[in-house]
C-alpha cells in the first residue's frame, strides 16, 4: 500500500507542476477570459468570443470595444491615438498590452474561490464521503464532489477539472485495495479505460465550446442539466434494479442484453476471469467511451461505466464497480493533464478533497466485503436521485444568470440554500447507508463465527 501511495503522490505532484499559467483559469482559445494586471490589479479587462459570428469583443472598465485580430497571438483594439495590441507569450502565458501610453503585463485573472475554515471543513467532509462512496460503488465519487464544489461558489468547470484531478490517485489506491480482495477484473478494466480515454479528450472539447459559447454560468447550467438528467434516469434505473433484487432474495442475475452479447462471437474475443464472462471486446468501446465523455464534461464517468459493466458486459455488481476504478484512474490521469493545461485546476481544493478521500476509499472498499451485492446498487441510486433533487434547484440561478429567466436575488439565493441543504443531505445518508451496512454485516459475521466456534467445541 505505501508503494501505492507514493506513485499516486508523484502522479499528482507531476500534475501540479504544470505551468503556473494552468492554475490561473481560461480554457479554449488561450487569448479568452478574465485578465489581471501583473503590476496593478484593478486593471483588469476581459476578451470574449461570438462563436456565430467569430467576432472577438474587449470589455474593460471604459466598456466594451470590437477587437481584430491579428493573428493567433494578436488582437487589435482601436485605432490611432487610442489603439491597444494585446500580444500573447505562449510559453509564459502572459499577455502584454502595448498602448501610447506604455506597456504593462497581464495574466490570466484567478477566479478560484476563498478558503476559510468552514469551507475547508466541508471540502474535507465531501472528500471523505466521496471516497467512502467511490470504494464502495466504484463510481469516483464526482457525483457527490463536483455538486458539493459548485455548492460553495466554485464555478462548472473547475470543479470538473479539480475532481477529475483528485481522482486518479484515490482510484488507484481503491484498485489496489479492492484487487487484494479479488474483486478487481484489470483486464476490462484497462480495455475500458482505453475507449474512455478517447472520450474524456472529445468531452473536454465540448466543455470548452460552451464556455466559449456563454461563458461560466453556460458551464454551469450545463453541468447542473446533465447531472440532473444523468442522474434521474441512471439512477432510477439502478434503484429500481436493487429493490427487484432484493424482492427476490439478494440474488443477482445476468440482464438478458449482456446474455444475449455474449453469444455473439465477434473477434477480437475477451476472456475476463475475474468477471467469469467472455464477450466481444466491441461491446465495451461504447460504454468505455461514453464512461469517459461524461467524466469529462461532468466529472461522473462511474454512472455510466458501472452499470455499462453489469447490464452490458454482465459482471456482477461486486466486479463492475471495483473493475471500474481501473478505468477511472486511465481517465483521470489523461483528463488531469489537459484540464490543468487550459488552466481549470484549483490544487488547492484537489488535495483538501483528496486528503478525506484517500482515507474513505479504503473504508469503502473494505464496507463492500460485509455487505451483498445488491447494497451496491441500492446506494448508489439513492444517493443518484437525491443530489439530481440538488442540482435541479441550482439551475434557475444559472438561467437567471444567462438571461434566459427572470428570477428576484431572494429567491435565487433560498434556491441555492435548499441545494446546499439537499447536498448536505446526501451526504449522510449515502455515508449512513454505507456504514450502517458494513456494522450489521460485521455483526453477523462475528455471530456467525461464535456459532462456528461454538459448534466445534461441542464436537
Amino acid at each position: 500500500m505505501k508503494k501505492i501511495m507514493a506513485v499516486a503522490a508523484l502522479l499528482l505532484f507531476m500534475v501540479s507542476m504544470l505551468p503556473v499559467s494552468a492554475f490561473a483559469g481560461g480554457g479554449g482559445n488561450p487569448m479568452l477570459g478574465n485578465w489581471a494586471g501583473v503590476e496593478n490589479k484593478t486593471d483588469s479587462f476581459s476578451i470574449h468570443k461570438d462563436k456565430l459570428t467569430g467576432k472577438f469583443t474587449y470589455v474593460d472598465a471604459a466598456g466594451e470595444q470590437e477587437a481584430i485580430k491579428r493573428d493567433a497571438e494578436t488582437l487589435v483594439i482601436g485605432s490611432g491615438a487610442e489603439e491597444k495590441v494585446l500580444s500573447l507569450d505562449t510559453m509564459s502565458g502572459s499577455l502584454t498590452v502595448t498602448s501610447s501610453a506604455g506597456t504593462s503585463e497581464f495574466r490570466k485573472a484567478v477566479k478560484f474561490i476563498t478558503l476559510n475554515a468552514k469551507n475547508m471543513l466541508f471540502l474535507f467532509a465531501v472528500g471523505l464521503i466521496g471516497g467512502l462512496v467511490s470504494g464502495f460503488i466504484g463510481s469516483g465519487g464526482a457525483f457527490v464532489l463536483t455538486p458539493g464544489m459548485m455548492s460553495l461558489g466554485v464555478d462548472g468547470l473547475t470543479a470538473v477539472a479539480s475532481n477529475m484531478c483528485h481522482k486518479f490517485p484515490k482510484a488507484l489506491v481503491g484498485a489496489y485495495k479492492r484487487y487484494k480482495y479479488g474483486q478487481v477484473d484489470i483486464k476490462l478494466g484497462a480495455v475500458m479505460g482505453a475507449s474512455a480515454v478517447v472520450g474524456v479528450l472529445v468531452g473536454i472539447k465540448i466543455q470548452q465550446y460552451i464556455n466559449e459559447l456563454w461563458g461560466d454560468a453556460g458551464s454551469n447550467l450545463y453541468v447542473s442539466v446533465a447531472f440532473v438528467v444523468v442522474l434521474v434516469i441512471v439512477g432510477g434505473f439502478v434503484f429500481r434494479d436493487a429493490i427487484k433484487i432484493a424482492r427476490t432474495g439478494g440474488v443477482e442475475t445476468t440482464s438478458k442484453l449482456a446474455l444475449a452479447l455474449q453469444k455473439i462471437n465477434l473477434p477480437p474475443m475477451m476472456d475476463l476471469t475475474t468477471a467469469n464472462v467472455r464477450i466481444s471486446m466491441w461491446f465495451t468501446v461504447p460504454v468505455g467511451f461514453a464512461t469517459g465523455l461524461l467524466a469529462a464534461t461532468i466529472a461522473v464517468g462511474g454512472f455510466i461505466g458501472v452499470p455499462g459493466m453489469i447490464f452490458v458486459v454482465g459482471a456482477s455488481s461486486m466486479v463492475a464497480s471495483a473493475s471500474e476504478l481501473v478505468t477511472a484512474f486511465s481517465m483521470g490521469l489523461v483528463g488531469s493533464v489537459q484540464w490543468g493545461m487550459l488552466g481549470l485546476i484549483d490544487i488547492r481544493l484537489v488535495l483538501i478533497i483528496l486528503a478525506g478521500s484517500l482515507f474513505g476509499v479504503q473504508v469503502g472498499a473494505l464496507g463492500t466485503t460485509y455487505v451483498k451485492d445488491h447494497m451496491i446498487k441500492f446506494v448508489m441510486g439513492t444517493i443518484m436521485l437525491m443530489v439530481a433533487v440538488s442540482r435541479g434547484l441550482a439551475m434557475p440561478t444559472y438561467l437567471g444568470e444567462l438571461g434566459w429567466m427572470n428570477i428576484e436575488a431572494g429567491t435565487a439565493k433560498m434556491l441555492d440554500i435548499s441545494s446546499f441543504a439537499v447536498m448536505c443531505l446526501a451526504l449522510l445518508v449515502g455515508a449512513g447507508i454505507i456504514v450502517g451496512g458494513m456494522v450489521k454485516g460485521m455483526k453477523e459475521e462475528k455471530a456467525l463465527n461464535r456459532a462456528g466456534s461454538a459448534l466445534r467445541a461441542k464436537v
